[in-house]
């Protein structure tokens, strides 16, 4: 089972991106997270649907569309930026839904959890992107894990400092898993019938 791990942070030391990697440490033996090369994000103009005609699609895009579509699943973490998502993570999420009928997320499971140095843990763009990702069509795990105060939530090797959270975390990827699993069963069944 492949999971694409895909940060709404850019930034080298991200607190979400460092949750990937604790998520990445709870899978279950017969699963991999890939981590999504922040440079791919980088790499993505802002959508306009006159150059998308005219030029066709940029590489990055594309690169985005095929890691997504190669993916079992897609585990998305984000930052809150204005009480919502990163705008370039939004953007991207244009790019591949479009046309919505051939969107590599459509029917896709995804997850969503956040970290932010505030408080609240991201909870507001949690919820946005998962409202962002049902309207392209994943099939959206309904969840949040909120790591708040995230400059105090690692230990040394990586881990989450507290139990609590890297036990939720874990109950995440176990649900995550879950949907794949029966995505698959479902898919499994619709072919043999």
């Amino acid at each position: 089972m492949l999971i694409l791990g895909i940060s709404g942070s850019l930034r080298a030391d991200s607190h979400n991106t460092r949750l990937l990697r604790a998520a990445a440490r709870l899978l279950p033996e017969d699963a991999e997270l890939e981590l999504l090369d922040p440079d791919v994000l980088r790499a993505v103009p802002p959508y306009d649907e006159d150059a998308r005609g005219a030029l066709g699609e940029p590489a990055a895009v594309a690169e985005l569309r095929q890691k997504i579509a190669r993916a079992d699943g897609v585990l998305f973490a984000t930052p809150e930026y204005n009480s919502s998502i990163p705008g370039f993570l939004k953007n991207a999420l244009d790019w591949v839904s479009r046309p919505l009928a051939a969107s590599p997320l459509k029917g896709k499971d995804a997850a969503v959890v956040g970290a932010s140095s505030g408080m609240f843990g991201a909870v507001w763009a949690q919820a946005e992107l998962r409202k962002v990702l049902v309207s392209i069509g994943a099939r959206v795990v309904d969840r949040e894990l909120p790591v708040g105060l995230a400059d105090e939530a690692w230990n040394a090797d990586g881990s989450l400092a507290s139990v609590e959270l890297s036990e939720l975390l874990a109950d995440h990827i176990v649900a995550l898993t879950a949907a794949i699993d029966l995505t698959d069963a479902s898919r499994m069944l619709a072919r043999a019938a």
